[in-house]
């Protein structure tokens, strides 16, 4: 996938939410995609929650770093990534986010996101929201940010948990304007692929 004609440089973020599939599963497709650069933050609450939902998460080193480490160079303005996935995305990451609050790479990388103008797409992962987490997603909604809520449709009669993955993946995916076939689309009434 060319981006203006480059590769697409992309930051994909793992955080503390349930769901730290999601994530993995589009870094593994991310990585297998020409045109695409892909850089990882796994966060040290992924790290939990991947262990608990029994996860492998990517190991640290060449272009996966902690949550702590601001030497990643998407941390600066001037290697702004093309766009970033957080993915699942906290309500503790999307607190962060939305109120600028960048103390951690995760949350700093988002805010590079939005003073350079860079896409960026939330998978949030979380049931039911408070009016607190509502008001976050609508402010972040409204200055251009994709608040993805991890909602599988059903309408394609997912057979297993991996497809209910990959048609949240590939919801994501076509808020990065990435194309994919990852999931099965709504189409004057039935689904395609």
């Amino acid at each position: 996938m060319a981006f203006l004609g480059l590769v697409m440089k992309i930051v994909l973020a793992i955080t503390g939410a349930s769901g730290t599939a999601y994530g993995t599963r589009a870094l593994a497709l991310l990585r297998g995609m020409e045109g695409v650069e892909v850089s990882a933050i796994v966060s040290n609450g992924a790290v939990a929650v991947a262990k608990a939902e029994g996860v492998a998460l990517p190991g640290f080193g060449k272009g996966v770093y902690r949550e702590g480490d601001f030497s990643a160079p998407f941390a600066s303005g001037s290697r702004a990534p093309d766009a970033m996935l957080v993915a699942p995305c906290s309500l503790k990451t999307l607190s962060a986010i939305a109120n600028g609050y960048s103390d951690t790479l995760v949350s700093r990388s988002a805010e590079v996101c939005l003073k350079e103008g860079r896409k960026l797409v939330l998978v949030i992962r979380e049931t039911p929201l408070s009016p607190i987490a509502l008001e976050n997603m609508l402010k972040l909604s409204r200055i251009g940010v994709a608040i993805l809520p991890a909602s599988p449709g059903f309408y394609s009669k997912p057979g297993s948990v991996q497809d209910m993955v990959d048609f949240v993946v590939g919801k994501a995916f076509d808020s990065l304007g990435i194309g994919n076939s990852l999931y099965k689309r709504w189409m004057n009434g039935k689904e395609k692929n």
